[in-house]
């Protein structure tokens, strides 16, 4: 009996990690697309448009985190994903930034390391049920990056300081 309940248990949280891939893989497809009027677009874009291809991945096929090209590819971002943040999370630092959506440093920073956490959050998830703790992360993740756009949209004030190509792509 117990092991009938773990299984629908397992399936109910699959289809939770599933869906939160699919939409951070929508998300980072849109933050790709808003990409396409920055000075520097073609790094930003394949900085989100990987990611979204990844969790794509996921969300059609979550053994695939256990594929050597998945891995890899993940791999490879994860490491110059990090490299970026030190770079970038340095200068706020050393800038002593306190309003890091307010400069383009800051979006840039925290857009990457969302990329960077859930990708390592994603690793070798394909190798067993994915886990109430681990679904739970992804399901507070995914909301996050969505409510802040909507809140940074619905609040044009908050934006007024932006550069032009950050305030026209949406």
């Amino acid at each position: 009996m117990g092991e009938v309940g773990e299984n629908s248990e397992d399936a109910r949280l699959s289809v939770i990690w599933r869906t939160c891939n699919a939409f951070m893989s929508l998300f980072f497809a849109l933050a790709t697309y808003v990409q396409i009027n920055d000075p520097d677009a073609g790094l930003w874009m394949v900085g989100y448009g990987v990611p979204a291809l990844l969790c794509a991945l996921i969300g059609w096929r979550p053994q695939v985190t256990e594929s050597a090209p998945w891995r890899r590819v993940a791999d490879l971002h994860v490491m110059l994903s990090t490299a970026t943040v030190s770079v970038l999370g340095w200068t706020l630092v050393k800038e002593q930034v306190t309003d890091i959506f307010q400069r383009e440093e800051g979006r840039e920073f925290s857009g990457l390391l969302l990329t960077l956490l859930w990708l390592l959050l994603c690793r070798h998830s394909g190798r067993s049920p994915v886990g109430v703790l681990r679904v739970s992360t992804a399901a507070a993740i995914t909301l996050f990056p969505f409510v802040s756009w909507l809140y940074y949209y619905i609040h044009k004030e908050l934006r007024a300081d932006w550069p032009s190509h950050c305030k026209t792509a949406l």
